[in-house]
């Protein structure tokens, strides 16, 4: 039986986290799971926080994921991941990108944009995953691939590196973009 996962990807509109979770949910179907996928926007267009949860396994009834229940969290900003602690099981993990978007008030001057996020987030979780996803996919010649650089390092937490996530890429992106999005996805896994 295959035991049910809760993944939360959080971060900041813009990031490409819905796509991110497009591919996930595909590869994992392509896989043989039962998936179900929630997508909040918030004020995304505004640099506010958007989440997706997906929930996979034999048969899942709700793409909703309760607080403490989150196996896996993905924070494609750092802020985010403090922001979203509470939905972690105990023993759950998390993957974050080493990356600041600042907010609205700290462009303004009205707040400093906080420090030490990776370490108090070390401090509330054991198993953490830090990634420079920036600096990869602007290694592979397109910063807008760091979704897909933290996707593939989503799939090591979680071992599905057996899925056949290149045709997942090939099945949610634009033909012109699938070479950089399979290499991403396998720059994240490899971390």
């Amino acid at each position: 039986m295959k035991e049910i996962k809760n993944v939360l990807l959080v971060g900041v509109g813009g990031q490409g986290i819905i796509l991110a979770s497009k591919i996930l949910t595909s590869g994992l179907i392509d896989a043989g799971y039962d998936v179900k996928m929630s997508e909040v926007h918030g004020m995304a267009q505004r640099g506010g926080s958007v989440t997706t949860q997906v929930r996979y396994g034999e048969k899942v009834y709700s793409p909703i994921i309760g607080k403490g229940q989150a196996d896996v969290i993905v924070a494609f900003e750092k802020v985010e991941a403090l922001r979203w602690i509470d939905y972690l099981k105990p023993d759950g993990k998390i993957v974050i990108n080493d990356y600041e978007i600042p907010s609205a008030t700290v462009i303004a001057g009205k707040e400093k944009y906080p420090q030490g996020i990776i370490e108090k987030v070390k401090l509330l979780c054991d198993d953490v995953t830090v990634i420079k996803a920036a600096d990869e996919a602007v290694e592979l010649g397109n910063i807008k691939a760091q979704n897909i650089v933290m996707l593939g390092g989503l799939i090591k937490a979680l071992d599905l590196q057996d899925a056949d996530w290149n045709k997942a890429v090939k099945e949610n992106v634009k033909e012109k973009f699938v070479e950089l999005n399979t290499k991403a996805i396998e720059r994240g896994m490899n971390r």
